[in-house]
């Protein structure tokens, strides 16, 4: 059964991801994710691997994310066992002020390793389409998550 202590540390990773990417710090990003790790981006590129994460990242700090920072908001925790845990997310690049509605929805899958750390071990990041889901849920309620919209 899960503790609090354990809420606790997967959250601090997701913090610990959030500090890197506002140093623009490769290394550190990359040291957050298992050896074999899986990153799905919002426009399909998947990098496997933490070599391969770290190394797109100290380009992407270097380009197209330059002088980003990074907002990330937890909607959900589920673990699914004493080492493994699903976060639901939003989250979003920005420069200036924090936006205030997050524009990518994503899905963290984190497990403890044998070191006691908690590392994630595959991640998704999906482009919210606000338009596509009000337009989608006038015509066909039914689509409206049980939660409601988050």
């Amino acid at each position: 059964m899960p503790t609090s202590h354990d809420t606790t540390a997967v959250t601090a990773v997701l913090d610990a991801l959030v500090a890197a990417w506002n140093e623009h710090d490769a290394d550190a990003y990359g040291r957050l994710f298992t050896e074999d790790a899986t990153y799905a981006t919002y426009v399909g590129t998947l990098y496997q691997g933490r070599r391969d994460i770290t190394e797109s990242h100290r380009v992407l700090f270097t380009t197209f994310l330059k002088d980003t920072r990074l907002a990330d908001e937890v909607v959900g925790i589920r673990f699914l066992g004493p080492d493994a845990a699903v976060i639901s997310g939003r989250g979003d690049t920005y420069k200036g002020r924090r936006p205030r509605r997050l524009g990518k929805v994503q899905t963290y899958t984190l497990v403890r390793e044998a070191d006691g750390a908690w590392r994630i071990a595959a991640f998704h990041n999906t482009k919210r389409k606000p338009l596509m889901e009000a337009v989608s849920f006038r015509f066909a309620p039914g689509l409206v998550p049980a939660a409601g919209r988050v």
